[in-house]
């Protein structure tokens, strides 16, 4: 009798504390900042997922901003492997005579690489850098002069180059950028102001960096003495050279810059190469263009191979610095991959495909637009993150996903937990995705629990009425209940 009681004890505080966890999200999730929002959320043990230490809202569907990097970077590397590196190949259409003038074409064969011409990513060379060995690779080649056109293919990807869901209010800016097969310097350049001293004063553009050929800048911008932040908003279009500025920027003494996106970064990669050509005293005589229709590489000559850092050192990016433009890209490398034209569409179809063939999602639970979650329209159930949280912990590229999500002390993901550290240590055992948009904070990731059990979690708060940090402090609260378990 004494042990059947006895049973009939720890199966009740299981159940207490199979409770407790859920009990307690339940109460937080009764602050003020919530009133008139929604929140979804999950957590579970990944080596159990099916059984949920918490869950609220699971299977509604809730706009997960850049936590949805979580589900385009696990596609690409079940894709393409931790190693893989992207090329951008430049060709001469045929040979030059004797006297070095090539009676053709350069071409410039975009690949799709994201890190063309940036240093963000380790390993990764500047665009300067870029083209210095292109035009030194023409150089090589015995070309002294170009009697023909220089050419960027951009046929690897079609269709619309930032996804049609995407604000109005954030197009123009680098947080946007088009993708493009010839991405080049983080397809953004910066917006110098001229210094400002007083407050609801006129910001006088100094200049930009790099120039952009027949580029036109117009700036309705105001100067603020009493915010610290850049309001400014870039508005333009993919492929329009006439922008127009609005917003405020901070007083300064200095001048003040911003960061707007490339209109065309193809046509500027092969500007940039032709203004290095002529640097080195090759001239080039024909006119710089784009194709979207892939010319026979066959007959051609290969002069150069620029390859990108691996993957599994780009996805950091991706997901550290929730870097919008290498996750779209990415998106349309899985259509690639697929044998597909690099779109956007056949993108969402293959992430689509990618979590439905391994269960991570049903037909209705994720409704996707982008690959970088910059779209409001974007819709993923918790579980649907939540299941390929757990899915990654098995795969063998698991190191560089979970490697790739921030600590709560890193300076990657905006801090999103900045201020977890004061009161919980135990940073190395959390990682976090985190997602930012007007009403949406969301984090997911992993935390470890007092026996080093890994957890995944999913915190997702949709409809906020206003930036209220206390939504973060919540989130922050549910993490350190999940890093105390299991409870005494």
């Amino acid at each position: 009798m004494r042990y059947f009681l006895l049973f009939i004890y720890i199966c009740a505080a299981v159940s207490v504390f199979a409770q407790t966890v859920q009990e307690y999200v339940s109460a937080r999730l009764q602050h003020p900042v919530l009133n008139g929002a929604l929140w979804g959320g999950a957590a579970a043990y990944t080596d159990a997922p099916e059984a949920e230490i918490f869950s609220v809202h699971a299977d509604t569907r809730l706009t997960p901003a850049s936590a949805l990097k979580l589900l385009t970077t696990a596609a690409a590397l079940e894709t393409f492997g931790p190693d893989y590196r992207f090329q951008t190949q430049l060709y001469a259409g045929t040979l030059p005579d004797e006297n070095g003038i090539l009676r053709g074409s350069l071409y410039l064969q975009g690949g799709g690489d994201p890190t063309l011409g940036s240093a963000r990513v380790p390993g990764a060379e500047t665009w300067q850098a870029v083209v210095k060995k292109w035009a030194q690779a023409v150089k090589d080649a015995g070309i002294t002069r170009v009697e023909g056109d220089l050419i960027a293919d951009v046929s690897l990807f079609e269709g619309p180059s930032v996804a049609p869901k995407v604000n109005w209010e954030n197009i123009g800016n680098y947080y946007a950028a088009p993708a493009s097969p010839l991405s080049f310097n983080d397809n953004l350049f910066k917006i110098h102001f001229s210094p400002q001293f007083r407050h609801g004063q006129p910001a006088e553009i100094s200049g930009t960096d790099p120039k952009i050929p027949a580029l036109t800048l117009t700036s309705f911008v105001t100067t603020d003495g009493k915010n610290k932040k850049d309001n400014a908003y870039v508005y333009g279009a993919p492929r329009q050279n006439e922008l127009e500025i609005y917003g405020t920027i901070p007083t300064n003494l200095t001048g003040f810059t911003i960061s707007a996106a490339m209109p065309d970064p193809a046509f500027f990669a092969a500007y940039a190469l032709k203004e290095e050509l002529e640097k080195q005293g090759v001239l080039l005589t024909g006119e710089i263009r784009t194709t979207r229709t892939a010319p026979d590489y066959a007959p051609m000559t290969l002069l150069h191979a620029s390859q990108s850092p691996k993957l599994k050192d780009i996805i950091v990016i991706v997901n550290k610095r929730s870097f919008n433009l290498y996750a779209d890209m990415l998106l349309r490398q899985l259509a690639v991959a697929a044998g597909k034209k690099g779109s956007l569409q056949n993108g969402l179809e293959e992430l689509n495909k990618f979590l439905q063939k391994n269960k991570l999602a049903g037909a209705q639970d994720a409704v996707i637009y982008d690959g970088s979650g910059l779209a409001r329209d974007n819709l993923v159930t918790p579980r649907t993150l939540l299941r390929t949280l757990a899915f990654m912990t098995t795969s063998p590229h698991f190191t560089y996903y979970y490697n790739s999500l921030a600590t709560p002390d890193d300076r990657g993901d905006l801090l999103l937990l900045r201020r977890f550290l004061k009161p919980y240590k135990a940073v190395n055992r959390v990682r976090v995705k985190g997602g930012t948009i007007d009403g949406v904070k969301t984090a997911a990731g992993y935390a470890a629990d007092k026996n080093g059990k890994q957890i995944a979690f999913v915190l997702m708060a949709n409809n906020l009425a206003d930036k209220n940090e206390a939504i973060l402090r919540i989130h922050e609260d549910i993490i350190k209940k999940l890093l105390n378990l299991p409870e005494e």
